[in-house]
């Protein structure tokens, strides 16, 4: 069996893919698994995928989003350990042993992630200090916004079970979501490295295909305040975030002439007031 799978969700993406196959096949470290699933890709991917021979497992599903794809990959994984990443995204060729060496010192240790290099629209750009990364119980640093990647991330197969995987009805910000639900109870190692290439700016990214993100940042606060055992502060954080994000969509809707969008957001803004 593998000690490492690793789950590659790809949507009409065959142009990137090659680059991101290519960085997980030169990794230094060799006991893994590579899983594709396509998530209803209508370009060549699946002729991509032949030329790589029994090196890749491929799996086709109607499209589904992201973290339907990953769970998908999860479920019928082999691994002891869960890596994914992203189809235009890159990992350097020592990621996977520099976090194997991270999570073999570190016995009780049940997720890592990386440092990254952002690429703009082919142009490298350096991130501000707002998207800074930190080791510990870091729930209260993971409220403001997604300072994880998934594609950075190593986690054991048994705690990516346990707390059940990426939230499918969530088109976007699934991510941020399983960071919360993940950081409220688990410690989380940073690796300061910079061990992976995201590459930003194409027009097929969600995060730019879809207005008013934030809405679904509410509903992923929402989740944690009401589902999760969180500490006061802990608490007390995602209910100043929660109702800071509800009043950016206020404000927003209102403008839009949507008021009763408007209005949503400013009853779910009370409703919280009392645990500020």
């Amino acid at each position: 069996m593998p000690v490492v799978s690793v789950i590659i969700p790809t949507f009409n993406r065959a142009n990137m893919l090659v680059d991101a196959l290519d960085s997980v096949l030169e990794q230094t470290y060799k006991d893994i698994e590579l899983i594709v699933i396509d998530d209803g890709s209508a370009d060549n991917t699946a002729e991509i995928i032949k030329r790589y021979g029994n090196d890749i497992f491929y799996e086709y599903q109607e499209n589904a989003g992201p973290g339907a794809a990953r769970n998908r990959g999860a479920t019928i994984c082999n691994g002891t350990y869960l890596t994914f990443l992203d189809s235009d995204d890159m990992w350097l060729k020592d990621k996977l042993k520099i976090q194997m060496e991270t999570m073999s010192a570190n016995p009780d240790l049940n997720i890592c992630y990386t440092d990254e290099t952002w690429i703009r629209n082919g142009v490298r750009v350096n991130p501000g200090k707002v998207h800074a990364k930190y080791s510990g119980f870091i729930f209260q640093k993971c409220v403001p916004l997604c300072i994880i990647s998934p594609s950075s991330v190593m986690i054991r197969k048994t705690l990516f079970a346990e707390i059940g995987g990426f939230d499918e009805s969530l088109p976007v910000c699934e991510d941020y979501d399983l960071w919360l639900r993940i950081s409220a109870a688990n410690r989380i190692e940073f690796i300061d490295k910079r061990l992976i290439v995201k590459r930003g700016g194409h027009d097929d990214q969600l995060s730019r295909k879809l207005w008013g993100m934030d809405r679904y940042r509410v509903i992923a606060l929402e989740k944690a305040i009401n589902e999760l055992r969180l500490s006061e502060g802990d608490e007390n954080a995602a209910v100043a975030m929660l109702r800071k994000k509800c009043a950016i969509l206020a404000n927003g809707f209102f403008k839009r002439g949507k008021y009763e969008e408007a209005a949503t957001y400013r009853r779910l803004m009370k409703r919280y007031i009392q645990k500020k």
